[in-house]
Formats: C-alpha cells, sequence, structure tokens
C-alpha cells in the first residue's frame, strides 16, 4: 500500500473555483485558502508522481522515523498547528455567560451530535451502500479516518467561514477558545470509543500523546507566545503584526504534508482511484447534516444570524490538520486512515463556500434588526 494516483474530475474543480470567485471578496479569504482545493489535488498529483517515477524519495524520508511517527511530517505538522494556536485568546472565555445559547448549540452539536453522526454515515456508505466497492479491510480504515474527522470541529479555518457570512468576530472567538478546551477533554475517549466499536485495536497511550504533542504543546506554545509579546509589546501588535509574519505558513505546512503522505500512499489510490470518490460522497453528505442541524438549532432558538452561521460553520467544519496528524501518528504515514483524512481537506473547501452561500443567502430567515450590529466587511 504504498504507490498512488489520483484522478480530478475537470468539471468538479472548474465549478469549485467559479464558486470561489463568485462568493469571495478580494480580502475575505486568503490567496491559499481561496482556491485550497485546487492546490489540495495538485499537490496529490506530485505526491503520486514521487511515488511512481522517484520512490527513492519516500524510501528515505521512511528512514526519518520515532516511535512510528515520521519526524519531517511532524515537523510540518506543527507549522500547520502552531499558527492557528496563535489566534486563540483565551481571555474571551471570560464572555462565554453573554449568550450561552449560542454556546450550547456549538458544543452539543460538536461533541454529542458530530462524531458519532460521522461514524453513523460512514459505517452506512463503507459497510452497507459501497460494500460491492470496498475490501472490508479498507472499510475499517476509512471508517476510522472519519472517526478522527468527526471528533475534530474546526478551530482555524471557522474565522474565514465566520468573516464570509459576516459572523461576530468575537462570539466566533468565544466559540473556538471553548472548543480547543473541550478538544483537550473529550477527544481521546471518543475516538478510543468508536474505534472500538469498529473493532480497530488504538494503544490509548498513543492516542493520548498524539493529542498532548498536536494539540497540549502547540496550544500551551501559542499561548505563551501570546503571553510574551503581548506583555513585551502590546495586544494591537500582536493581533495586528505579529500573528500576520506567519501568513500561508499553515497552509504550506499543510500542502507539503500532503506530498509527503501522497509520495508514501501510491499504490492504494492507483489500485483504488475510485475510492477517493466513494470517501468524499458520504464526508460531503456529513457537513451539510451538521451544518442544518446547528444553523436550524440556532433559528428555532431564535439567534441572531452573526451567532447562528459561525455556530453551523465550527461544526460543519474540520480540524483536518489534527485528524491528519494523529491518523500519522496513530496508523502510519501509509496508512489508508491518512488517506481518509486527506480526503476530508480535499472536500472541506468547495463545501464550505456553498454552506458559506447558503448561509448568506437565508440570513432573511434570522432577526432583520441585527443588520446593525454585523461587522463591516473589508
Amino acid at each position: 500500500m504504498r504507490r498512488l494516483m489520483f484522478r480530478v474530475n475537470k468539471q468538479t474543480l472548474v465549478f469549485a473555483g467559479r464558486m470561489m470567485v463568485e462568493i469571495t471578496e478580494k480580502k475575505g479569504i486568503a490567496f491559499f485558502e481561496k482556491y485550497l482545493t485546487i492546490w489540495v489535488a495538485a499537490c496529490m498529483g506530485i505526491g503520486i508522481l514521487i511515488a511512481l517515477y522517484l520512490p527513492q524519495i519516500p524510501d528515505f524520508l521512511s528512514r526519518f522515523e520515532y516511535a512510528q511517527v515520521s519526524i519531517p511530517v511532524a515537523i510540518l505538522i506543527w507549522l500547520m498547528i502552531y499558527p492557528m494556536m496563535l489566534k486563540v485568546d483565551f481571555a474571551s472565555i471570560m464572555n462565554v455567560g453573554k449568550n450561552p445559547r449560542g454556546l450550547a448549540v456549538t458544543w452539543v452539536t460538536n461533541w454529542l451530535i458530530k462524531p458519532f453522526s460521522m461514524y453513523g454515515i460512514a459505517y452506512l456508505f463503507f459497510f452497507v451502500i459501497f460494500k460491492s466497492l470496498i475490501p472490508q479491510d479498507l472499510a475499517n480504515d476509512y471508517i476510522a479516518g472519519a472517526v478522527l474527522l468527526g471528533a475534530a470541529p474546526c478551530t482555524a479555518m471557522v474565522f474565514v467561514w465566520s468573516y464570509l457570512t459576516k459572523g461576530d468576530p468575537a462570539y466566533t472567538l468565544v466559540q473556538v477558545a471553548t472548543n480547543d478546551l473541550i478538544i483537550l477533554i473529550a477527544f481521546t475517549p471518543i475516538v478510543a470509543f468508536l474505534l472500538g466499536i469498529t473493532n480497530i485495536s488504538i494503544p490509548w497511550m498513543t492516542l493520548f500523546l498524539s493529542v498532548v504533542l498536536f494539540v497540549v504543546t502547540p496550544l500551551a506554545g501559542g499561548w505563551l507566545t501570546r503571553m510574551y509579546i503581548t506583555r513585551r509589546k502590546s495586544k494591537e501588535y500582536f493581533e495586528n503584526e505579529f500573528i500576520p509574519k506567519f501568513g500561508n505558513v499553515t497552509i504550506i505546512g499543510l500542502l507539503l504534508t500532503l506530498i509527503i503522505i501522497f509520495s508514501f500512499q501510491g499504490n492504494v489510490i492507483v489500485e483504488n482511484p475510485l475510492h477517493i470518490l466513494l470517501i468524499a460522497i458520504p464526508f460531503s453528505l456529513q457537513t451539510f447534516l451538521i451544518f442544518f442541524i446547528a444553523y436550524g438549532w440556532a433559528k428555532a432558538w431564535k439567534l441572531k444570524h452573526n451567532i447562528a452561521a459561525p455556530a453551523g460553520m465550527i461544526g460543519a467544519s474540520n480540524f483536518f490538520e489534527l485528524a491528519v496528524a494523529i491518523a500519522i501518528a496513530v496508523f502510519g504515514l501509509g496508512s489508508a486512515v491518512a488517506l481518509a483524512t486527506i480526503v476530508g481537506v480535499l472536500v472541506e473547501v468547495p463545501v464550505m463556500l456553498t454552506l458559506v452561500m447558503i448561509a448568506n443567502k437565508t440570513r432573511h430567515w434570522f432577526d432583520r434588526k441585527e443588520a446593525v450590529q454585523l461587522p463591516d466587511q473589508a
């Protein structure tokens, strides 16, 4: 299971590209994020070509491992996650009590619904609907990837989705900060429980250490950096000058990680090109389902649109950087589990931009009076 091929549906990419241009504004989303699906597809293709024509590269990189974790990939994963953690201001948690209903929608959807609905939808498709198309061993691995994605709600890109739907930035920050705290407690037991149902053996200690390495450590590093820079300079300097210095570091780290992963994954996709589409279908349906659960619930509770839209986006989107990191650390760089999490990255942007469009077009469902409270869009 080590070489790979990927087929990109040209019409899908053209449609996604056109949609991105139509619903994003010049400063609403950065260049790399705006065309993330295209970059992901390109990096998958580069990784496949390396696997097919330069197999010496993955063979060389495979030498740099410690405790079954690729050191080059671990470094790149840190580059992905650390800049995002800089944006989390835990001081904002003091404002939790101002509108607890919005947080209740976010917490319940993310932690009591999403992981289990993801598992259920993935099981239905991989073991029932696609049973004749996917071998059972691969189906187990794909479900494991789905579980990792389902148990990791978005923490970074949600700021972009919130901005594009004119969400309340301060409240979005509270939603993200509290989610990051819950991840520390809930991620490991939920993943272990769901993987146990699927009879996939996973050492608790490995999973726990992975969370410490890829969540706790960068989160602590981001907090310490924020405290240090803020005290030496100012909060304004940290927010407006220091964080922007990292610019596209997260996305570049992700794309380089994808090239390495797909250089190890050659045969899996060469032999199963249809599986990319088969994995993408349940993942996309899950994304729409979770969004409408949270968004509809917020509507039923008569929350304002600038709180309802980000609530739906946080649940629908995934912390795919964490999912990829855990998949690699626990199951291996060349595993089908890692492949499944990468497909989650592939479908993330076009699906989320579709939901942004839906949220913006249904703004009239909510209280029209809140329009004066929305942040101006530069």
